[in-house]
């Protein structure tokens, strides 16, 4: 796990994150993160805030959904399921053994997860003809199936 979740008892944040910051060639090789849509992104948590990104963490954390997702204990969803993420995302691991319970006691059609080479969390805008492509791929064969 990345230490700027768990950090080294001897660091703080600036040095903790040090290692995992791009260099300055990197920073300009970028292509799917333009300067344009930036400022975008920038703009519009000034305007609205960080809350709504946040909200997930905070209902996960706080057990006040537990209540409701236990009407749901012991059902499957019993429809085609696709776990898309970029190889370079951890979060996919944050759970131990949690991708392997999704497939075998959460969905009872889920595939092997497709993780896109070279991507991060932002898997759609830093690699959309591959996640595009991976969307597309499941979407014809649970057609297929269903027929």
């Amino acid at each position: 796990m990345p230490h700027y979740y768990i950090m080294p008892l001897a660091q703080d944040m600036p040095a903790a994150v040090a290692p995992e910051m791009p260099s300055e060639a990197d920073i300009e090789a970028c292509t799917w993160l333009t300067e344009a849509e930036l400022s975008f992104y920038s703009d519009e948590y000034t305007r609205t805030g960080f809350q709504g990104g946040l909200q997930w963490y905070r209902m996960r954390m706080n057990g006040s959904l537990a209540h409701d997702l236990a009407l749901f204990s012991g059902r499957t969803i019993d429809r085609p399921a696709l776990f898309l993420s970029g190889d370079r995302d951890w979060g996919a691991y944050q759970i131990l053994g949690g991708l392997k319970r999704m497939r075998t006691t959460v969905f009872s059609a889920m595939g092997e997860p497709h993780f896109v080479a070279g991507a991060g969390h932002w898997v759609q805008q830093e690699q959309p003809e591959a996640t595009a492509s991976a969307v597309v791929t499941f979407l014809r064969a649970a057609s297929s199936a269903s027929n």
